[in-house]
């Protein structure tokens, strides 16, 4: 594959999703779910594995710090600790690192963003199962078909069908600054 053609494909990839009104819905759906937590005191905590984490991070730290606006920091944290996840990875497994610090901090009528490309993922399934069982809110952004995850959250954003993770990762990034984007604008 040449450099033209990737992009033509990730082009395609984004298309299919802008094309797809309920996903679109679903995204406008989490944006009001995560302002009205956020404007009543509660925070996001977001999670998910390798570039997903990377992308819980950036999440999580556009709205505790500065996004496009001058705002007030708003409560949100990525699950990213490392410390926390090799204790806990250590004592209890690693399919337990996101849902003991779910367990820990997440409070009734906060909200966990869950990303998973494959919807899979054992670690993030638990901490979507900690989160139901405290009345969280759980917003997914999955792909392929959504996996285990679709059927745990609230709201899931899923990317178009595509054989490589990254591809979902390119709309999951799209997905995260548009909520973000969404968010500053409601809460000023």
């Amino acid at each position: 594959m040449k450099a033209r053609e990737i992009f033509e494909e990730s082009r395609e990839v984004l298309e299919n999703f802008l094309n797809n009104e309920a996903q679109i819905n679903s995204i406008e759906e989490a944006a009001k779910l995560m302002s009205s937590c956020l404007y009543s005191g509660g925070k996001i905590i977001s999670c998910g594995n390798g570039g997903s984490m990377s992308d819980a991070m950036h999440f999580a730290e556009e709205l505790s710090g500065r996004f496009r606006n001058d705002r007030k920091g708003l409560a949100a944290v990525s699950i990213s600790d490392p410390s926390h996840i090799t204790c806990v990875a250590n004592d209890y497994g690693f399919e337990k690192v996101f849902s003991r610090y779910v367990e820990s901090l997440g409070k009734q009528n906060d909200i966990l963003l869950a990303i998973s490309t494959s919807g899979n993922s054992k670690n993030v399934l638990e901490a979507a199962k900690a989160a139901a069982k405290m009345n969280m809110k759980i917003v997914a952004l999955t792909g392929k078909g959504g996996g285990q995850l679709k059927d745990l959250s609230d709201i899931e954003i899923r990317a178009p069908h595509s054989d490589y993770s990254d591809r979902a990762q390119e709309i999951h990034i799209k997905v995260i600054h548009c909520l973000i984007q969404l968010i500053e604008q409601s809460i000023h």
